[in-house]
């Protein structure tokens, strides 16, 4: 994204909405994998979503009330550096190309951040992302607001996270075009998957072909660790371990999305390892497919967070109890939620800088009040139902190990929603026509 007015304009939305506070956010700090190599460098998604600055540790102040303004420290401009590490913005660059007010060399921190900071803890609020984020700008911003003003980070700092939460909700323009283009990628190369896949290869060849994909377009990263799941290995949600050998009659479950511009595609499929369902795979992945389409359909603004989930489950219970896998009434399925047995796991989460985007799902966090939140036009989730059966005793032995989970991204418009994803194909006859094919 190097239109940076975007960057500039929610910088300026949050200084509207904090008054005459203050607000303080670091970037993450490399982190070290052994001697002399770190791990990829990836930005904090609070810090990139109000800045796009891509170097470790800086940190902005954005400073509210009468004349608002946003400051930025980051690393000095280093010639001999930049010979071993690449291109190093400094404050003078920083400052015009990133649209700051004001840019500082970061070991000038100590010295000019009191300053700043100066009469805000005593009647003004000063905003910064809580410890209990896992973030590294969360922990060393703490910190440092500490020394820099020798106050009780417990009792007088006001959590950021709930107004950032809020506004990344809701995407922009930019924002949905790019999540628009990481899905086309992760679709394709969900497509090329299939047509690479044959009895005989191993998980992580497959897994392979899906990162090579999500390389060649342009999309550096996975947005999470993938998942390529066969047989029964598809009815553990998070298998990442991808060393099983493909096997004839099985089902290959891949749960994978690439990460474009920081913002992530979550894309799951699930299809025959030798091209053709058997009987009860294919009545299983019938009854997925039609969960996830019925909960599609309620994805649009007005409807509560939680509707998508209850038709999915109503489609389930419905398929199950038609192949007699459930065999009591649907009163007492609902009742003692009997279909977790298959289906444990919630249909949607929010989507963005990360898989697993921030955003609340109820109105509020006491128990006497849950009540869900309801969808509003730029919102973007995912729909993924899924159905999971493992070896019992009261299950017929030919659904033994049927693992399935049909994901899809989904934007909420303004009279209904669009499907992010569906360039990935779903339906039965789709997904046969397809396996194999790049092996011939």
């Amino acid at each position: 994204m190097e239109n940076f007015t975007e960057f500039l304009n929610r910088r300026k939305q949050l200084l509207n909405l904090i008054g005459d506070g203050i607000a303080v956010i670091s970037n993450s700090n490399e982190s070290s994998r052994n001697r002399d190599c770190n791990y990829p460098f990836r930005s904090d998604s609070y810090f990139h979503y109000l800045t796009g600055f891509p170097e470790p540790a800086a940190v902005i102040f954005l400073v509210g009330g009468n004349k608002p303004k946003s400051i930025i420290f980051c690393k000095p401009k280093d010639k001999s550096k930049e010979v071993w590490d690449g291109y190093i913005y400094g404050p003078k660059e920083a400052e015009k190309k990133f649209l700051f007010d004001e840019a500082y060399a970061l070991n000038d921190i100590d010295k000019l951040a009191p300053k700043i900071l100066e009469g805000y803890i005593a009647d003004k609020n000063i905003y910064c992302l809580p410890t209990n984020i896992l973030s590294n700008s969360a922990i060393l911003t703490s910190k440092n607001l500490f020394k820099w003003t020798h106050a009780d980070a417990e009792s007088e700092y006001c959590d950021l996270s709930i107004i950032l939460d809020e506004m990344r909700c809701f995407k922009s323009d930019t924002e949905i075009s790019i999540m628009q283009k990481s899905a086309n990628i992760a679709a394709q190369s969900h497509i090329y998957a299939m047509g690479k896949t044959r009895p005989g290869k191993f998980e992580y060849q497959i897994e392979g072909e899906i990162l090579n994909q999500f390389i060649q377009s342009g999309a550096r990263n996975p947005a999470y660790g993938s998942i390529v799941a066969s047989g029964i290995n598809g009815c553990t949600l998070h298998y990442v371990e991808n060393n099983s050998i493909l096997k004839a009659g099985d089902l290959l479950l891949i749960d994978a999305g690439c990460e474009l511009e920081n913002y992530a595609s979550d894309i799951t499929r699930t299809f025959p390892i030798d091209g053709k369902f058997t009987s009860p795979q294919k009545d299983i992945y019938q009854i997925v497919l039609n969960a996830q389409k019925e909960a599609i359909k309620k994805v649009k603004p007005g409807n509560f967070f939680d509707e998508p989930h209850k038709a999915a489950i109503d489609q389930i219970i419905n398929g199950l109890v038609d192949l007699k896998l459930l065999k009591v009434s649907r009163d007492e399925i609902i009742e003692k939620k009997l279909y977790m047995k298959f289906f444990m796991h919630r249909t949607s989460h929010w989507l963005g800088l990360d898989v697993h985007d921030v955003g609340k799902y109820n109105n509020s966090l006491k128990k006497e009040d849950l009540t869900p939140i309801k969808f509003k036009n730029r919102n973007i989730l995912t729909v993924e139902p899924g159905c999971y059966i493992k070896p019992s005793k009261d299950i017929p032995e030919e659904f033994w190990g049927i693992g399935i989970r049909i994901e899809d991204d989904v934007l909420v418009t303004s009279d209904g929603n669009n499907v992010l994803s569906s360039n990935a194909p779903k339906e039965i006859a789709d997904l046969e026509n397809v396996i194999g094919i790049l092996n011939e």
